[in-house]
């Protein structure tokens, strides 16, 4: 089992570029320095638009891909794919990246265990799912791919007018339904998930904040996870 360690970051739900450029912020400032990470975990969403198997939606991200090769070769990051980028294992090659599938994975924090994943994958729906299993497919990307620069410019228009930062009226009944998902799965002692833009805490169930919505990340401090502002 993988150790969390002091000052690991939690980043969640950037959906860069389209709202905000923090995501680009933080990272620039890893890489000159100005803060020292020993781990990042990229819960999802990071970016507003992002898959494989895809060239056109590639360079529309350069800068920031770039950016997190390069600080992969020395710093451990680990990417939870979220319902916005997917298929990134042949992007981020030094990354632990993590499918929708393969989430929840545990972690060490301390003496307890955490489950983490983005948090798209409990008490969804069949509906859901199935539109995950389609559209995260390398078969169906690639047959989309003769049409890809035309569908990808009407998703980013799209997005780019989203409204992203609502209040999750009933969050505390998803929680726990989501809860119950998870305690048929494995027992633990928290769980940490993006997806939801509300930086709450209920219980042992720990929803980030979204970068792009509270401007604020997760940071390891003594075994738990407190949510800050950093600015540079």
């Amino acid at each position: 089992m993988i150790a969390i360690e002091e000052d690991a970051l939690f980043i969640a739900d950037s959906h860069y570029p389209h709202h905000g450029d923090a995501f680009l912020v933080l990272l620039l400032a890893i890489e000159r320095g100005s803060i020292s990470v020993p781990q990042v975990f990229l819960m999802g969403d990071n970016f507003d638009l992002l898959f494989g198997h895809n060239s056109y939606i590639l360079e529309k991200n350069q800068q920031v891909i770039t950016l997190l090769l390069t600080l992969s070769h020395s710093i451990d990051f680990y990417y939870f794919e979220g319902n916005h980028d997917f298929c990134l294992a042949n992007i981020f090659v030094d990354m632990k990246v993590y499918s929708r599938d393969a989430q929840p994975i545990v972690f060490a924090l301390g003496t307890q265990k955490v489950a983490l994943s983005h948090g798209d994958k409990y008490a969804t729906g069949w509906g859901y799912n199935l539109y995950c299993l389609l559209l995260r497919n390398r078969f169906t990307l690639t047959l989309l791919a003769p049409f890809q620069q035309m569908i990808i410019d009407h998703r980013l228009g799209k997005l780019s007018q989203k409204k992203i930062c609502d209040t999750f009226y009933t969050f505390e009944k998803r929680v726990s339904q989501i809860l119950a998902s998870y305690d048929k799965v494995e027992k633990v002692d928290w769980v940490i998930e993006g997806h939801f833009h509300q930086g709450r805490i209920l219980g042992k169930y720990i929803s980030l904040p979204s970068q792009a919505c509270q401007n604020k990340i997760g940071i390891v401090k003594e075994d738990k996870i407190v949510f800050q502002t950093l600015s540079f």
